[in-house]
């Protein structure tokens, strides 16, 4: 991102967001009200069945067009394979990928397979929006609920997949949760009307909820009790299973982070669990939270909860109560 704010900006009024504006993903009007939602996304092996990483990493590529009420169309796969491992593991990924799509209403057009050391799958996805109906990251305001769909815990839970310590029972759960798509979600908050979404994936939660704060002006409230979190996370926690990326968003987001004596220091880093194709966090009126979460519930979106808060705030800050 640092990067990304000192490239040199394009001057198309046809280019409603791009990679210095506030949304997960590219936005370009064609005509009349319809413009294309474009993103990207790759990932490296968090399941030993490669059908099932095919499966999370096609659910991990939508997650951005969705998350901003987009429908997805078209997507690209973008694959890096060794040579070295047999060719039947590349027909499996490809084949749990086409699942997802399929079940997307979407459809594989192309790609690209480069030689690489480590295997490597992720899409390019192209979706389409009413222009006037995109939803982005930089209108929470005070007042309003904040609801997560998916539980956390999928990144410290695959590190202690990777170390062998991880049980069936959580593999199996991680696994449910990254290969649901977030369309039913995206669906039902199109339907009910929301003021802001995002989706929570490498920054964490507490990450990805401070770029809200930080694109709408506003500080967020966090009820720490309330986040739905898998529960063998807690004891992986303990064991200090986190993986790396965990302690560089929390390092990223102290600064700007307040939490109540009762957050311990695991709660903390949990909420700053990097995720792989998790949940949407989603902003909207109080008066219309309660509705947006039955009829998640309804819909088989069934972890769905209230979570925080949006308060009104001179700098954007995340307190953790």
């Amino acid at each position: 991102m640092q990067v990304l704010h000192q490239l040199p900006k394009f001057d198309d009024p046809n280019l409603l967001l791009g990679y210095d504006s506030v949304g997960d993903a590219g936005v370009y009007a064609l005509a009349g009200n319809l413009a294309i939602v474009q993103t990207v996304d790759v990932l490296t092996p968090i399941a030993d069945d490669p059908y099932v990483f095919g499966q999370i990493a096609v659910a991990n590529s939508l997650s951005d067009i969705y998350a901003m009420g987009a429908k997805p169309i078209t997507a690209l796969n973008i694959i890096g394979f060794p040579p070295k491992l047999d060719l039947s593991i590349l027909e499996e990924m490809v084949n749990g990928g086409i699942s997802k799509i399929k079940e997307a209403g979407a459809v594989i057009v192309g790609g690209h397979t480069i030689k690489d050391e480590e295997l490597k799958y992720g899409l390019a996805v192209t979706g389409i929006v009413d222009k006037n109906k995109i939803i982005t990251n930089d209108k929470a305001r005070p007042s309003n609920k904040l609801i997560l769909t998916k539980p956390l815990g999928t990144g410290i839970i695959s590190t202690a997949l990777k170390a062998g310590l991880a049980s069936r029972s959580a593999i199996d759960k991680i696994n449910k949760s990254m290969c649901e798509l977030n369309r039913k979600a995206s669906e039902v908050m199109q339907k009910i009307g929301v003021n802001a979404c995002t989706d929570i994936t490498g920054f964490g939660l507490l990450g990805h909820a401070f770029q809200i704060a930080q694109a709408s002006g506003v500080a967020l409230k966090i009820y720490a009790k309330e986040v739905p979190i898998f529960d063998e996370s807690h004891d992986y926690a303990v064991q200090g299973l986190f993986p790396a990326g965990s302690a560089s968003n929390f390092d990223y987001i102290k600064p700007y982070l307040e939490c109540a004596p009762s957050v311990s220091q695991d709660m903390q880093m949990l909420l700053c669990d990097a995720q792989t194709s998790g949940g949407l966090l989603i902003c909207l009126e109080q008066e219309k939270s309660e509705d947006l979460v039955n009829s998640l519930h309804a819909e088989g979106v069934s972890h769905a909860k209230i979570i925080g808060e949006v308060i009104k705030s001179d700098k954007p800050k995340i307190y953790v109560v």
